[in-house]
């Protein structure tokens, strides 16, 4: 294999690629949800998306097992708190305060709290970027309910970040740590879904966006989101993951024909191009 193919593969595999491609995955959440039957409390389909979600990575990943049984149970825990408390947490604030309002401040209480000290310039324009982007068209509904929900929502992914991020910088594989900590947010999250509900699951609508939510934006996503960890810090890491809006953004236009005002497009760009300047970093 030339240098060039080692290089260009390392570029996809390694990194900022990964953590961009799970973004892509994650965009898709809120329009996936969307579908789901009235009747399913907006928590209910978080949780059923994770609990399948976390148990397909649980049992696909090799050495799982062996990081519960060899790393700090305290963190492994912590992990899985925040994982599931991100879930609990993120769903309902959507339903009350919107997409728009409930995205922003959740991903952007990340970046804030991680990446302001190691990198203050970029991590502030891919915030300021992130918000005008999705506030832009001005017709925001703010509920503090729901933005205290989608702080903890951003808090929780934080935590979670930095303790992947931390499990991996000893050497565990990624997969295995991601594999342990989503096992074990499964398992502390089916009693949630057990008492909210199940039966609106069996509907067609319900299997799809559970299907979809476990397999994709769970699944696949937070595969490569930890595989990015392995060559990214978790504050570049959160800094990053601001890219989801602008997917979710692009397939409201393209997919759904909604109209993003000129502002949110500035925003958009503002956002590529701290994106970009991080990314070669």
């Amino acid at each position: 294999m030339s240098t060039l193919a080692v290089r260009l593969r390392a570029q996809f595999t390694h990194g900022p690629l990964p953590i961009l491609a799970a973004c892509v995955l994650w965009g898709t959440t809120g329009t996936a949800s969307s579908l789901a039957p009235a009747s399913a409390p907006a928590s209910a389909v978080g949780a059923a998306g994770l609990v399948l979600g976390g148990f397909l990575l649980f049992v696909t990943a090799r050495g799982a097992r062996a990081v519960l049984r060899t790393a700090d149970w305290r963190l492994l825990s912590l992990g899985a708190l925040t994982v599931a408390g991100y879930a609990l947490a993120f769903y309902p604030a959507v339903e009350r305060t919107g997409v728009a309002v409930a995205t922003t401040v959740a991903l952007a209480t990340a970046p804030i709290v991680l990446g302001l000290r190691s990198r203050p310039l970029v991590t502030s324009a891919a915030v300021v970027g992130c918000t005008v982007l999705v506030l832009g068209g001005g017709d925001a509904h703010v509920d503090l309910v729901g933005v205290a929900l989608a702080l903890i929502a951003g808090l929780s992914y934080a935590v979670y970040s930095v303790i992947c991020a931390h499990l991996i910088g000893l050497g565990h594989p990624s997969g295995a740590v991601v594999g342990a900590v989503f096992g074990g947010a499964s398992v502390l999250t089916l009693p949630v879904l057990l008492l909210l509900g199940v039966g609106w699951v069996a509907s067609p609508s319900g299997l799809a966006v559970t299907a979809h939510l476990a397999v994709f934006t769970t699944f696949v996503a937070y595969l490569l989101f930890g595989r990015g960890l392995r060559h990214t810090s978790a504050a570049a890491a959160t800094t990053l993951t601001l890219a989801e809006p602008a997917v979710a953004s692009v397939l409201g236009v393209v997919v759904l024909h909604e109209r993003l005002p000129f502002v949110s497009w500035c925003g958009m760009g503002v956002l590529a191009l701290a994106l970009v300047a991080l990314a070669r970093r």
